[in-house]
């Protein structure tokens, strides 16, 4: 089937532009998932996340999964609500002192329960404190931005926008999604 999808890129040029999310219903944390004794657990997390949302990557190979796993820029962590995983949150500097937000989502077991707000504080409080690499070493981040689709979940961009993110660009494109 053919449908047109919506992709909206949003930024944000300062820390001081971030508005917190209320406190979810229970304490959450981010845990670092970069070692390798992580791979397991953030693969199923991604893929819990990815089925519920439909994203290409609940059907990676395992190549596909060491590759991504593998890359030497990004840097993942798991979200935690006691020692449940609620979701997961992938980081990449970028060239000229901006973080993409590459990944932000939470499992379906904690969507809709006050959760993705403080959640995404948390995602943009991180992504604002990432190190930059050598050329940039030492220098402040200037900018984090992410990009949504008309795919995710309906309320993913009124959090984004709640939470201090501005649109800068639009792009509607048809994709072919299986039925």
């Amino acid at each position: 089937m053919l449908i047109e999808v919506t992709t909206t890129y949003v930024e944000m040029a300062s820390l001081e532009k971030l508005r917190p999310g209320r406190l979810p219903p229970m304490p959450i944390k981010l845990e670092s998932a970069d070692s390798p004794s992580s791979a397991l657990l953030l693969r199923s997390t991604y893929t819990h996340i990815a089925t519920s949302q439909g994203w290409a990557i609940a059907k990676w190979t395992d190549e596909q999964w060491d590759e991504w796993f593998n890359h030497p820029e990004r840097r993942r962590w798991i979200l935690r609500a006691g020692v449940e995983p609620a979701g997961m949150v992938e980081l990449e500097p970028q060239p000229g002192r901006q973080v993409e937000i590459v990944v932000f989502g939470l499992v379906p077991e904690f969507v809709g329960k006050g959760f993705a707000g403080h959640a995404l504080t948390l995602a943009t409080r991180l992504a604002w404190s990432v190190e930059h690499g050598k050329a940039e070493r030492g220098e402040a981040t200037q900018r984090v931005w992410l990009h949504t689709s008309s795919r995710d979940h309906p309320h993913a961009m009124s959090n984004y926008l709640r939470r201090g993110f501005r649109p800068f660009r639009t792009e509607r494109k048809h994709k072919e999604v299986p039925t």
